[in-house]
């Protein structure tokens, strides 16, 4: 957006990973820190265009070995976070008439085995959204998801020692009960990788999002997440469910 002629105020976490350019100002922002949050008010320029909900990150695992703690982990960066950072800018948008962008996931939309945590916190994600559009309305300020399939960052680069710590933080017998599981994902993790398409795909649709005169409440980026669109408005859920489980490994039977 910047190459674009924007003037990008880009959140990070920690100093040292700000990005560099004449028109990217960083500014130091973790979506669960409440006074960060309320900095933002003196951080931003008086003018406001849109906002960009990006930050994100993957709990994984079987839902009966998942802690409530990492349950609200996944909720307070991926939801709470984000509604956070939304609030706090709602009223420069509404002056400038601006725009809310959520980058989702078509795991917004169809549900996947051992990813529950974030299955549910994009499900959550795309309920607020198409909320939050509704009561924006009157004021012009358009509401949009970007929904990407698999794609090429450090969640998918890094998933094979995801798959490590899901499974070490496993009970025993927990470890006993779902191997078959966790075989299954190990094997479909390196086909996913592969098919993992460029980030800039999704920089792309959240430029397109961002100018279009009327943009739309939904851009599905990816081929792999346009086809499990497809195949869950198509399918019946039984059918669905078995086309699911032998994509990700699931055995028939224990």
């Amino acid at each position: 957006m910047a190459g674009a002629g924007w003037h990008v105020v880009a959140g990070v976490r920690k100093a040292e990973d700000a990005p560099s350019g004449e028109r990217v100002t960083p500014v130091v922002l973790d979506v669960t820190d409440s006074d960060q949050i309320a900095a933002l008010d003196e951080a931003l320029p008086a003018r406001l265009d849109a906002v960009v909900n990006n930050a994100g990150i993957v709990v994984a695992g079987p839902l009966e070995t998942v802690s409530p703690d990492d349950w609200r982990r996944q909720f307070d960066v991926n939801v709470t976070g984000q509604v956070a950072v939304t609030q706090a800018v709602l009223p420069r948008l509404r002056e400038s008439r601006g725009r809310v962008l959520f980058v989702s996931s078509v795991s917004g939309r169809v549900s996947t085995p051992l990813m529950g945590p974030y299955v549910a916190s994009k499900f959550a994600v795309e309920g607020l959204a198409d909320s939050l559009r509704l009561e924006l309305r009157p004021w012009g300020i358009a509401v949009v998801l970007i929904e990407p399939g698999s794609i090429d960052t450090d969640i998918w680069r890094g998933a094979m020692d995801q798959a490590d710590a899901t499974e070490a933080a496993m009970r025993p017998e927990h470890r006993e009960l779902y191997a078959g599981h966790l075989e299954g994902m190990r094997k479909a993790i390196p086909r996913i990788q592969k098919q993992a398409g460029p980030v800039d795909k999704v920089a792309a649709a959240i430029e397109q999002a961002l100018t279009a005169d009327r943009p739309r409440a939904r851009y599905v980026v990816g081929v792999d997440a346009k086809a499990q669109v497809a195949l869950s408005g198509a399918l019946p859920t039984r059918a669905l469910d078995s086309v699911l489980a032998k994509a990700t490994g699931i055995p028939r039977s224990a």
